[in-house]
């Protein structure tokens, strides 16, 4: 999938599960909507890695609601599949983000090919192109704006300066382009 680079992009970060049975439909794959689902745990994570997460964001007023969502669908994934996700922000301004996705699923357990899985399931470090294990299952993106309490657009350099400043800086630390 070609990044949508408008001015930021961050490495990947990513998360591991296993999907559940209640994810998938009679055929036992998994149904759609989920993976929207699973974008959603792939951005968390990901702030959750740089040392934030939503619920900071939403004590100090500062909403992130999904503007657009694009997925492409290449294969499906299954029930108890071992699966990974990677998010990355490819745009973080003053007024938006844009994340870009990547659903993966790895080798069942015992697979040579996999390593070890305890690091994908600690995954702490950022990861950059050509790291990504498994196939490809699903690839999109989402679009956000900041808001404040009251749904209207904020500025986030204006209403959390520090968080701004503190996530352009985590992106320059981590290798990210700004």
């Amino acid at each position: 999938m070609a990044s949508r680079d408008l001015g930021t992009s961050s490495p990947w970060y990513g998360t591991v599960f296993r999907v559940r049975y209640q994810e998938t439909d009679q055929m036992r794959v998994v149904y759609h909507a989920n993976y929207l689902n699973w974008f959603e745990t792939g951005r968390t994570e990901m702030f959750r890695q740089l040392g934030f997460t939503y619920r900071d964001l939403e004590d100090r007023g500062v909403l992130l609601p999904v503007t657009s969502a694009d997925l492409q669908f290449k294969s499906p994934a299954r029930y108890d599949d071992l699966i990974l996700v990677y998010a990355r922000l490819t745009t973080f301004s003053q007024l938006r983000v844009v994340y870009e996705y990547e659903i993966r699923r790895l080798p069942k357990e015992g697979s040579n090919s996999v390593g070890d899985l305890d690091f994908y399931v600690g995954m702490k470090a950022p990861l950059y192109a050509g790291d990504h294990p498994g196939e490809l299952l699903v690839t999109g993106s989402t679009s956000h704006v900041w808001l404040n309490r009251e749904w209207k657009p904020t500025r986030l350099d204006r209403a959390l300066p520090e968080l701004f400043h503190a996530i352009t800086g985590t992106l320059r630390d981590k290798g990210g382009s700004l």
